[in-house]
């Protein structure tokens, strides 16, 4: 998809971090459920946490830490819907 209006959380499954990145899914999906054409979980290994939107990565754990929803709405929002206000989040 070339629109970069999808989503992708890769998560570690040895690291049982799937209660992690669905929670940060369903917090994407319901901020941005008319902008996102897509949300996917991707499993994968080697404490891996990150997210790409549209294939480019804006969140990787390993140089950032684990992100707060809130810092990871803004960049998705940056990238799907430039214009769209967060919110409380925004302040």
């Amino acid at each position: 998809m070339t629109d970069g209006r999808r989503v992708e959380i890769e998560y570690c499954t040895q690291c049982r971090w799937l209660p992690r990145a669905a929670w940060l899914a369903q917090e994407l999906l319901t901020t941005f459920e008319a902008e996102l054409t897509e949300l996917a979980l991707r499993p994968g290994k080697g404490g891996v946490f990150v997210v790409r939107v549209n294939d480019e990565v804006v969140w990787d754990r390993r140089e950032q830490g684990f992100p707060e929803p809130t810092a990871v709405k803004k960049l998705v929002r940056d990238r799907v819907a430039p214009g769209k206000s967060l919110g409380h989040s925004d302040r």
